[in-house]
């Protein structure tokens, strides 16, 4: 089973990541100012995930393939890595419709903030 993980990031925004059941990464969220949009971003996926047209194919300027999903109001709620081929990309976009809808959610903050809190004790 995937799971979205949070995390904030060095500019101090917060950010996911949707993993597979391996570990991989299959999706990369854009920054949130807050963690509750951050998790707003996460329902989002979970919803979206199972509409094709959602899933907006693409090409970068040196030839590798890649998506976005996105909302439906248009916007962009996650980006996938870059892909070799049109078919690696295909396999891809099926994990996130695979693994999104059940995922759990891992914040990395919190765990980080409980680790810290039991040392200083």
């Amino acid at each position: 089973m995937g799971k979205f993980v949070v995390k904030t990031r060095k500019d101090g925004e917060f950010q996911f990541n949707l993993k597979a059941g391996n570990g991989q990464v299959i999706l990369d969220s854009e920054g949130y100012k807050t963690k509750a949009n951050c998790l707003n971003g996460i329902e989002s996926v979970k919803r979206n995930a199972q509409d094709n047209d959602k899933f907006e194919r693409k090409i970068s300027t040196n030839g590798k393939h890649y998506f976005n999903l996105k909302a439906t109001n248009g916007q962009v709620i996650g980006t996938s890595e870059m892909y070799e081929s049109a078919s690696g990309m295909e396999n891809g976009i099926e994990s996130v419709k695979s693994n999104a809808p059940d995922a759990t959610i891992e914040d990395l903050d919190w765990q980080i903030k409980m680790i810290c809190i039991i040392k200083r004790k």
